[in-house]
């Protein structure tokens, strides 16, 4: 049987909110973006390591984070920057407009399952426009059965954003702390044989060796 090290009161690193024995923190890397990017996550996300919106926040500084409750207002000045088309991502949105200057833009994320995320769209719909995104191929995201084919993660979507307005360098920085992030979690959890298959497709291998080996050495039971 597969041990975890995800489940249970196992302490964690503060930043990529893994167990010290699979923290990834030495691959990290922080990603300057031009677009402002905003993640609007439900409380209940908030707490869960596995996470993209909040990996987001981690890999890209001059991003922030603003946690989704049923029961608070949402404050639409603490979100929305004046002078910046806002666009908030949501497969039932508009076709991605052309030509957008991404300095000029901000867009918001929403990070939750798919019913938390048509409420939170619910609550700030009107503050921009609602831009769907053409997204193709499977998930990468292990970690969540992503309920069907066509869904993707938070950070996925911010992965398919960046390639459609041509910004090949932060595409390909986030892609890479994306993998990382999803190769450490299956490690965690024990999936070795999918971890491995993953790394066979993935470019981490490539950019962080002696991370890999690391977190590949047998560690002695006390």
């Amino acid at each position: 049987m597969s041990r975890s090290v995800v489940l249970g009161n196992n302490p964690r690193c503060e930043r990529c909110r893994y167990s010290p024995r699979w923290c990834i923190c030495d691959g990290f890397q922080a990603i300057d973006c031009p677009l402002q990017v905003d993640v609007l996550i439900h409380h209940r996300e908030f707490w869960r390591p596995t996470s993209t919106g909040r990996l987001i926040n981690r890999v890209i500084p001059s991003s922030r984070g603003h946690v989704f409750r049923h029961d608070l207002p949402l404050n639409r000045a603490a979100i929305v920057q004046p002078g910046r088309t806002l666009w908030i991502l949501h497969p039932l949105g508009d076709a991605l407009p052309a030509g957008a200057p991404p300095e000029n833009l901000q867009v918001l994320l929403l990070d939750g399952s798919w019913r938390e995320a048509a409420r939170m769209l619910h609550g700030v719909e009107r503050w921009g426009r609602p831009v769907s995104l053409p997204m193709a191929g499977p998930s990468r995201y292990l970690l969540r059965d992503q309920q069907g084919e066509g869904k993707y993660s938070t950070v996925e979507s911010l992965l398919f954003l960046l390639a459609a307005l041509g910004r090949t360098q932060e595409h390909a920085q986030l892609r890479l702390q994306f993998e990382l992030h999803v190769y450490a979690g299956l490690r965690a959890r024990g999936e070795k044989a999918a971890a491995e298959k993953f790394l066979a497709e993935s470019p981490v291998r490539e950019a962080f060796p002696e991370l890999l080996e690391r977190l590949n050495q047998r560690r002695s039971r006390a």
